[in-house]
């Protein structure tokens, strides 16, 4: 049987005229893979209040359920309320929950959404309403699933939100490699984080990645979450990193293969891409679940 993934791109999000949210690339990632048939496609399930209070605060939660929600919390977010909105986002970090478990019991996990990794525990940011690699984690480790996490974040933004809420907590390893004078502009701290300058290009972007997955399998996760953002490449909007498709899929090769080598549980979610055109970012999207067909068949 195909492995799974979950989208919810079923949940459109209104947005005004010339919004930077590309929501288009997740209808269109879909249509690419399910063309190609490699992966089962399965609508997101919604993440339920219980899971959400594992990562953030109840009093958040509710405002953002019900729609109480101060304006300055929903400008911070970058998207106006609705009922749209919230679908779509428990839709969201539902699918990053469910792709968690599968990978418990498979090996992997896909979400062709999530990786809202600005999202704090009192408050979302940067188009993160929720934190699903967060609920997820805590949610597994309720479970009883896995105790120990990593995350490994190679959106082009730092994962603040994720390094935040378990800056405290040593059961949770969190890496990011990020543009350093790229958003948020007031870093957070990561177990281990890796600033990028402008401009930097696939080899020495390669080379950090390689650096880092020794630290990852040293600390003995018993689940990867995998944020697979691929605003680095030069054509982004918001990226400001050099990179090529050819990159990022050496890059995504190489996480890929240390999780299945070391039979440590992968889980992928989608992350950030804004590129001009937007076909370009859903193709690099495509790409990384396409190794992940190859590497995991």
């Amino acid at each position: 049987m195909p492995r799974r993934l979950y989208y919810c791109d079923q949940h459109p999000i209104p947005l005004p005229p010339g919004h930077k949210f590309p929501t288009e690339k997740y209808a269109m990632l879909r249509g690419m893979l399910e063309a190609e048939r490699s992966f089962e496609l399965r609508p997101a399930p919604p993440a339920e209040v219980a899971q959400l209070e594992l990562a953030h605060d109840q009093q958040y939660v509710r405002a953002i359920l019900h729609g109480d929600v101060d304006p300055r919390v929903m400008r911070r977010i970058g998207f106006p309320w609705s009922e749209a909105l919230v679908r779509r986002t428990l839709a969201s970090v539902g699918g990053t929950v469910v792709a968690s478990r599968d990978a418990m019991a498979s090996g992997f996990g896909g979400n062709l959404a999530g990786g809202t990794h600005h999202a704090f525990r009192g408050e979302g940011s940067g188009f993160c309403v929720f934190n699903d690699l967060a609920v997820a984690i805590l949610t597994l480790r309720r479970a009883g699933l896995a105790a120990r996490a990593a995350v490994i974040d190679l959106d082009v933004h730092q994962g603040d939100g994720t390094a935040a809420i378990f800056e405290s907590d040593p059961s949770v390893l969190t890496i990011s490699i990020h543009g350093e004078n790229n958003f948020p502009f007031r870093k957070q701290r990561s177990r281990i984080d890796v600033g990028l300058k402008d401009g930097t290009g696939d080899d020495e972007y390669i080379d950090h990645v390689r650096c880092i997955l020794p630290m990852v399998l040293a600390f003995q996760p018993q689940v990867i979450f995998y944020q697979a953002g691929v605003d680095g490449l030069a054509s982004d909007r918001l990226g400001r990193l050099a990179l090529t498709h050819h990159g990022l899929g050496r890059r995504d090769r190489l996480v890929l293969e240390a999780a299945r080598v070391h039979r440590v549980p992968l889980v992928v979610t989608l992350g950030g891409g804004y590129g001009d055109p937007i076909e370009a970012t859903a193709e690099a999207h495509a790409n990384t679940f396409r190794i992940a067909a190859q590497i995991y068949d």
